[in-house]
This record gives C-alpha cells, sequence and structure tokens, in this order.
C-alpha cells in the first residue's frame, strides 16, 4: 500500500528547529499510538460485541482494522509531508484554503479530544475507582483532570515515558486473557466451537458490520500521534512504521482476547456483563485476583486520557500558531518548552464537560465527530498531491483514501438522530466562536 515519495532535496533537520522539543523517537512513538489505540475500550468492548455478532468476536475486530488502515494511510501521507503540530486541521487549511473550514475541522478533533477525556475522566472515577477507594465520582473525575494536566505540562518526553510504562501494563492485561483462556483449553474446559457462533437468526454479514461499527471506536486514537508531529523526530522515516506496526500489533492482540472471551464464556453471558474481561478471567479460573484487573482498567484509562489530552492540547498550539484561534493559546513555557496556555485551555473545558456525566453519549459523539474529521483527511490527501515538498515523504496508493472515505460515510450513517443532534450543538458553538474571533481580529 505504499511507496516513498521523492523530492530533489534532501530532508530538512527535523531534531532541531521549532518551538517543541523533538524528544519522541521510533520506539516511543510505536508505543505512543499503541496506547493510545488499546486505552480502556477494549475492557468493556467483548460484551457489547457479543450481542452483535455472539462467539465471532474477532470478525468484527478484524474488519474494523481495515477500516481504520485506510484513513491511517492518508495518514501517514499527510504527517510526513507536513510534520508540524496541529494535524487535521493543517491539512485542511493546506487542502481547501478555507479558514472557516480548516477551523471546523479543528475545532472537530478538538472537541472530540476534550470530550473523550472528559468521558474518560467519568469511566476512571467509577466503579473501579471505588474497588480500592469510595470517594464522589465528579470530584475524582475533576482531580484526575488536573493530574493529567500537570504531567502533560511537565514535558513531552515525561509524557511519552509514563506512557510506556502504562502501555505495558494494558498489554499486559490482555495478555493475561489470552494465557488464561490457553490453560483453560489446556485442562480441557472452553468451548472452542463458540468462536463461529452468531446470535440465532442473524445474517452474518450484516452482524459483522453491525459489530465493526462498535469496534471502530477501539482503533481511532491513532489520529493523536499527528498532533505530535513536531515533536517526533525523523517523522518521515519512523512515523508510517510506528502507525501500521502500532494498529496491527493491536488489532492482533483484540482479535485473540475475541477468541479467548468466546472460548471462556457463552456470549449471553457476555453481552450481560459491565466488566466482560474480568468474567473470562474469573471463568478461566487461574489465580488471577479480582483486584488485579480493576488495577489495569485504570491503568488504561488514564493511558487514554493522558495521550488524548496530549493531542488536545497540541492540536490547540498547532491551530493558535496557524491564526485559527488565538495567539496566546500559542504561548509554550520557556524551559519546559510545552504549550501551557493550551493545556490549561483543554483542561477546563474537560472539566466543565465531566459535569455533564452522560457517559454514553459523550462517547457516541466522540466517534461521530472523528468521523467528520477523518473524511476530511482522506479528502485532503488526495488534494495536496498537487503540493510537492522539498523532503521525502510517504505516499499512499490513490486508492486508499478514496476508500477511507467511503468507510467514513458508511459508519456514519449508523449514528443515532441523538448524537447527530449533539454533534450539531457542538459544532454550531464552533462555528460562533470562529465568527468571534475574526470579529476580533479585525477590530
Amino acid at each position: 500500500m505504499t511507496s516513498p515519495a521523492k523530492a530533489q532535496t534532501g530532508e530538512p533537520d527535523e531534531t532541531t528547529g521549532g518551538k517543541l522539543k523533538r524528544k519522541i523517537t521510533g520506539p516511543l512513538l510505536f508505543l505512543f499510538i499503541l496506547g493510545d489505540v488499546l486505552g480502556a475500550g477494549i475492557y468493556a468492548l467483548m460484551g457489547v460485541l457479543a450481542g452483535d455478532v455472539g462467539g465471532a468476536l474477532w470478525a468484527p475486530l478484524l474488519l474494523a482494522l481495515l477500516l481504520a488502515l485506510l484513513t491511517a494511510g492518508s495518514y501517514a501521507e499527510l504527517v510526513t509531508k507536513y510534520p508540524k503540530a496541529g494535524g487535521a486541521a493543517v491539512f485542511a487549511e493546506r487542502a481547501f484554503g478555507r479558514p472557516v473550514v480548516s477551523f471546523l475541522v479543528g475545532f472537530c478533533m478538538l472537541a472530540a479530544g476534550v470530550t473523550s477525556a472528559a468521558g474518560l475522566s467519568l469511566a476512571f472515577a467509577g466503579d473501579y475507582l471505588t474497588t480500592f477507594i469510595d470517594v464522589p465520582a465528579v470530584p475524582a473525575a475533576i482531580v484526575f483532570l488536573a493530574l493529567i494536566g500537570c504531567l502533560n505540562a511537565r514535558g513531552i518526553s515525561e509524557s511519552v515515558k509514563s506512557n510506556v510504562v502504562m502501555t505495558v501494563i494494558e498489554l499486559t492485561g490482555l495478555l493475561i486473557v489470552v494465557i488464561a483462556v490457553s490453560l483453560m483449553v489446556g485442562d480441557g474446559r472452553g468451548d472452542l466451537g463458540r468462536v463461529t457462533e452468531f446470535p440465532e437468526g442473524a445474517t452474518p454479514a450484516l452482524a459483522i458490520l453491525s459489530g465493526a461499527i462498535v469496534a471502530y471506536y477501539s482503533f481511532v486514537g491513532f489520529e493523536t500521534s499527528a498532533n505530535v508531529a513536531e515533536e517526533i523526530r525523523n517523522p518521515s522515516k519512523v512515523y508510517p512504521t510506528a502507525l501500521f506496526g502500532a494498529l496491527i500489533t493491536a488489532g492482533v492482540l483484540y482479535a485473540l482476547v475475541g477468541v479467548a472471551s468466546a472460548v471462556a464464556l457463552p456470549a449471553e453471558d457476555l453481552a450481560k456483563s459491565s466488566g466482560p474481561l474480568l468474567d473470562v478471567v474469573a471463568a478461566a479460573d487461574v489465580g488471577v485476583p479480582d483486584w488485579v484487573f480493576s488495577a489495569i482498567a485504570l491503568v488504561a484509562v488514564a493511558n487514554g486520557a493522558l495521550l488524548t489530552m496530549i493531542m488536545a492540547s497540541r492540536l490547540t498550539y498547532g491551530m493558535a500558531e496557524h491564526g485559527l484561534l488565538p495567539s496566546v493559546l500559542g504561548r509554550v513555557l520557556p524551559k519546559r518548552r510545552t504549550p501551557w496556555t493550551a493545556i490549561i485551555a483543554t483542561t477546563a473545558v474537560a472539566m466543565v464537560l465531566s459535569l455533564l456525566g452522560d457517559l454514553s453519549t459523550l462517547a457516541e459523539t466522540v466517534v461521530l465527530l472523528l468521523l467528520v474529521v477523518f473524511i476530511s483527511t482522506n479528502i485532503a490527501v488526495l488534494v495536496l498531491r498537487r503540493d510537492p515538498v522539498d523532503h521525502p515523504h510517504f505516499r499512499v496508493w490513490t486508492g486508499v483514501p478514496v476508500l477511507g472515505v467511503a468507510s467514513c460515510v458508511l459508519l456514519l450513517t449508523q449514528q443515532t438522530a441523538k448524537v447527530w443532534l449533539f454533534a450539531a450543538i457542538l459544532i454550531a458553538v464552533g462555528a460562533v466562536l470562529y465568527l468571534a474571533a475574526r470579529a476580533a481580529t479585525r477590530r
């Protein structure tokens, strides 16, 4: 699916220059993307998927991986072509040349980020936390976001190194599921036949598509990496490998966890559970304490929130640098060289959203907003083929972004009217902010 595009001159020095430090190496970037893709969703996903596809949990996960790889191809080309903070908003600005379009694309991404962080803060403050300490959910969510903001402001190097530790813990939790069920099968327990069973009366193809729409949420975290492009060392060389490697690693691991879940428990039991992987490990009965999975889930949620807030603050900074948001949001700490005003602003907004307390609507709205962003990015990669750059960059096959647009439109058709309305309200707020900013600029 790839071929390198070379320009007449060599690649610019990407280890120096710019206002942000280039501290993210290839391995750190791989773990950054993998940690954000894995996130917290997979720990609750299997129960929802079981209601759609029965025991064939692996099938929608692999289909969702293929759909995500389409849009990832477009990101790989644009990030290596324009390695600057700002991500989809910068791509839209270059491709369409209309500030209002660039602003709304960036605002959709920004709204998705802070909304996701708000939802993750509520998830962190929920049942998993009460396993260890019984505290009110909303105050705990606010304190959690404040701590995430402090780590974000301390520096990108500290943030991504923290992500390494948390990603390893997330991986360990999922590997425990796979290994525990493997031992279960070795003891002659479990039912391998369930991995090909669909719900009674369901059409397999339609069931897999329905499940893929749910599973797609587990892969959308990769777009976060586009907003730290200005902090990646040699992005043209390391970004595509890290991006595709992380997505494929997550997809394979998800499929293995799906198979293990179906073997350990019937689909109806998984569908009724709010902590399906905890139930799977308990069914395997290999001596793993229940509190271990609560701790792992908390780490997964914290890691997802950290990476999401890194994205949101860098996106805000990038939009400010390009004149799409007030210039005050582009200020950087002199020594840390982190965008402190953007971090404060995005953290404050996430705190306000966490007060809403509607986790379901927040999560579904994140998906819809990101699909709009993905459509813009897939179109932008085709438009910007007319814009040569003076350094080597990744080039994706032309059919990939076309298929990426089609896949996003397909997934958009499955969203409910309530989610469309909520997203429309957020976008309308963004439009008002843009008009106000333009008026202030003219004055």
